[in-house]
């Protein structure tokens, strides 16, 4: 029951839902909590269908500012327990465990309102004695070392958030990954980085996931990075990610030249050394080719966009440019959902990026073991010991080819 947690800074933009979108591709999360939507109900709607999740709450915007949302993948996973203009609090079902309790909270961002987000914990504090994990944009630091640049965070911020964990026996979890979640002046003599992004739980939730962990994903379309929450820990964390070449990257003339830079005869290192030095290059080159269609699309389109109505003869080469500069971005889309639907008897001619998407979708969804039967007839989930169930299968298939 893995949880995004991101305040978006308006969802809705089209850079913002995609940048989501392709969030909830990489991490699959099971949940997801949006702060600062800014959107209404039926827009939050609309983006519910385009994530395709089954369940919705949505505290609409007041005025310019605000808005809630949190989202679900499948019916019975989570039931509403109370909402309010800065939390939804929720209540998860999960299969072989204990019922516990998620809350989206969404901080004051007034300084001087602070204390009513410290009441509100107290509040929820009250109100059960599941589980629980908070998780949210809180708009409080613990110390010092949540911030980095920019003058000292005020001591009775600090010293009342601090209290207010104390009084409600609340855990802040760690976080894998750069340890701030908020920037501004980037580049700047006043770049400043704060943590305000977190998630907060109860010994007895920890108790219930002992191998939580919470990640800062990085890199986003809004001043605050998502965190993702996994608590029975992220699968995907020890595994190293193997190479594999983009037939997109081909398109590229800077691919062929990192090839050559690699195997050209002034290199002495042996072969497989070249192997691995071309790789780790292309790799690193690579995935900002294969990893930012959408950004690379839209920067297109808003430079044809302003010069559109330009008539000197510079304007008019940067505009041709930039035109032929989108096609071969959108080329490149192709290719790279072509590649990953195995579609390989397709023309590169043959366009239709929607029925590559669903081949790749498809293909993955169908090489996903998530449960075997072991010998007595029952199905076995994942995390009651589908592993062990494989190894002795195997083993079993071992020992009858040896007996043959």
């Amino acid at each position: 029951m893995s949880v995004l947690s991101w305040n978006c800074r308006g969802i809705g933009l089209p850079s913002k839902i995609q940048f989501l979108k392709d969030v909830v591709r990489q991490e699959r999360p099971d949940s997801i909590f949006l702060c600062e939507t800014i959107d209404n109900k039926n827009k939050m709607e609309r983006v519910r269908r385009a994530l395709r999740f089954d369940g919705l709450i949505s505290v609409d915007v007041v005025g310019k500012s605000g808005g809630l949302a949190f989202l679900w993948r499948h019916k019975d996973q989570a039931q509403l327990r109370s909402e309010s203009r800065n939390h939804i609090d929720m209540e998860i079902n999960m299969n072989g465990k204990d019922r516990w309790r998620l809350t989206g909270v969404y901080g004051e961002p007034d300084r001087n309102q602070r204390r009513k987000t410290w009441d509100l914990l107290r509040t929820l504090a009250r109100d059960s004695n599941l589980p629980w994990c908070t998780i949210g944009d809180l708009n409080n630091v613990l110390s010092q070392e949540d911030k980095n640049g920019g003058a000292p965070y005020p001591s009775w911020l600090i010293d009342g958030f601090n209290e207010v964990l104390v009084d409600v026996e609340l855990i802040d979890m760690d976080l894998v990954g750069h340890q701030f979640t908020w920037e501004k002046g980037r580049g700047t003599t006043a770049w400043t980085e704060v943590r305000l992004d977190r998630a907060l739980t109860t010994m007895t939730w920890l108790n219930m996931f002992p191998v939580a962990k919470l990640y800062n994903l990085e890199g986003s379309s809004s001043d605050h990075s998502p965190i993702l929450l996994t608590p029975e820990g992220n699968t995907k964390a020890g595994v190293r990610q193997k190479f594999r070449f983009e037939n997109a990257w081909l398109t590229e003339p800077m691919c062929k030249q990192l090839v050559e830079e690699s195997w050209g005869p002034e290199s002495s290192e042996d072969i497989q050394i070249k192997i691995k030095t071309c790789g780790e290059k292309l790799q690193q080159w690579g995935k900002e080719i294969t990893s930012r269609f959408g950004d690379r699309i839209k920067n297109c389109k808003k430079e044809m966009k302003r010069l559109r109505k330009c008539r000197d003869a510079l304007s008019v080469k940067e505009f041709n440019d930039a035109k032929a500069e989108l096609f071969r971005i959108l080329e490149q889309r192709e290719i790279f959902w072509r590649q990953r639907a195995k579609q390989l008897w397709l023309h590169s001619g043959d366009k239709n990026s929607r029925y590559f998407h669903a081949a790749a979708t498809a293909r993955r969804r169908n090489n996903q073991i998530d449960r075997l039967k072991n010998g007595e007839g029952c199905w076995v989930d994942w995390d009651e010991g589908l592993a062990e169930h494989i190894t002795e299968f195997y083993s079993h298939l071992f020992r009858a080819t040896q007996t043959n």
